[in-house]
């Protein structure tokens, strides 16, 4: 749990930094309106390309190979992008940190397969509070750094969970359901001693066996799918009739969740830095530092959101939990259509952040628990590349409605994305609340 942790970490500090280089280098490179949220959307583009590329290479190759690739591009790009010397080279950097950040889901499907499926959800949502954590951490270190050391600083002290996932890597294990679903019972059934070992504990007795339903699933000749090395078949499988509606449904989802959550991150950092002039909804600041101050708090809306996620999605379900988490956070943006006091937009951002932070929790967890072992990382990894479309229009909508001063338009159109995504929850046909993870489709 705390190997993945520290992936999701490095993941949060490297998006979360967006909100603060953002305005810095607008003023030092004397950057347009489309230049400054275009950072924001190549990080997004190389996350829908990372997340589509790690998931296939962790099905195909195994969760462990893909960890560590992650862990290599991530930390080399976020490295080099301290040293960029201009804004075409900071994108191009950047957009490979987003590639190796992509592939971030890879490490809760490795993690969701060792956890009992009684307490899977909670689990795995304490594990991505992780998230949060690097969140905060990163607030934390840019109203530190910032002020003093600048943006390169600020970049290169964010590599540093990117750089612990690469040193740590070799305290890691392949997951024994991967292993067993791809037919290497043998292997698993080693990994499977050693954890009974340090659980000081034995193995049930009988034998491990792989079921014949993945390999007539993966096998050529046995499927229209011709090879278990070829990434497309696995996108096939996520398409057959069995998986089709709940593929379509999840994508729209994430799509929806992706840009209400961003949006709200993107929505705080323009309202304290009063890039739109004539709002009085502006958190109304005249330095840099109460603009990070601003985002540390709303940052610290995660934890109500976290607790609430992590009790709901075991006592009422995910899809329920998603629905309430989604309607909460329409009720807390609605306010923000007409201008309001400084202190009550604070209140209403962090009220919107905690919901939409808990949607974006659980909808992870329901994504791996709906696919097959054999194609859970493609699934999510995909899932999160469809997702990005969201996280890269929310830029748009964000940054140049709002400096524009057209507020109302920008709150309307993220209100009926989470409707369209509430929507979409309530169609998908399973619930998996204490359902046992299924490594094919047949099961």
């Amino acid at each position: 749990m705390c190997y993945a942790g520290l992936g999701l970490i490095a993941d949060a500090v490297e998006t979360m930094i967006l909100s603060f280089i953002g305005p810095a280098l607008r003023s030092q490179w004397t950057l347009s309106s489309t230049q400054e949220s275009l950072m924001t959307t190549v990080v997004f583009a190389g996350m829908f390309i990372g997340a589509i590329f790690w998931g296939f290479i962790t099905d195909c190759y195994g969760r462990r190979k893909g960890l560590l690739s992650i862990a290599i591009v991530s930390a080399v790009c976020a490295a080099l992008s301290t040293f960029s010397p201009n804004y075409n080279s900071l994108l191009a950097v950047r957009m490979m940190v987003g590639v190796g950040v992509g592939g971030v889901p890879v490490y809760g499907s490795w993690f969701l397969e060792f956890v009992p499926s009684q307490n899977r959800g909670m689990w795995t949502i304490i594990c991505s509070g992780f998230w949060t954590i690097g969140t905060i951490l990163e607030a934390l270190l840019a109203l530190m750094i910032m002020p003093r050391l600048g943006w390169r600083w600020l970049l290169a002290l964010s590599s540093i969970p990117s750089f612990l996932a690469l040193l740590l890597f070799v305290f890691t294990v392949e997951s024994p359901r991967y292993l067993c679903a791809m037919g290497r019972t043998s292997d698993a059934c080693d990994i499977l001693k050693k954890i009974a070992v340090v659980n000081k504990t034995q193995l049930p007795p009988g034998k491990l066996v792989s079921s014949q339903l993945t390999e007539e699933l993966l096998s050529p000749g046995k499927n229209k799918i011709s090879s278990v090395k070829s990434g497309f078949s696995y996108l096939l499988v996520l398409l057959s009739p069995a998986l089709l509606r709940n593929t379509l449904l999840i994508w729209v989802a994430f799509i929806g969740t992706n840009s209400s959550y961003y949006g709200i991150i993107l929505l705080t950092s323009l309202f304290s830095s009063e890039q739109c002039q004539h709002s009085s909804t502006a958190l109304h600041t005249n330095d840099d530092q109460s603009l990070y101050t601003n985002v540390l708090i709303n940052s610290l809306a995660e934890i109500p959101g976290f607790l609430l996620s992590a009790i709901m999605v075991e006592k009422v379900g995910r899809k329920f939990s998603m629905a309430v988490m989604y309607a909460l956070y329409f009720l807390f943006l609605l306010p923000l259509l007409a201008p309001q006091l400084s202190a009550l937009t604070t209140a209403l951002l962090f009220g919107a952040r905690a919901f939409s932070s808990g949607s974006f929790l659980i909808v992870g967890v329901y994504c791996r628990e709906i696919y097959p072992t054999s194609v859970r990382s493609t699934g999510i990894g995909v899932s999160t590349s469809v997702g990005k479309i969201g996280a890269m229009l929310s830029p748009i909508i964000a940054v140049q409605l709002v400096r524009g001063c057209h507020q109302m338009a920008a709150i309307i159109c993220f209100e009926a994305v989470v409707v369209l995504s509430a929507a979409s929850v309530l169609l998908i046909s399973v619930e998996t609340k204490g359902r046992e993870l299924y490594d094919t489709l047949g099961v």
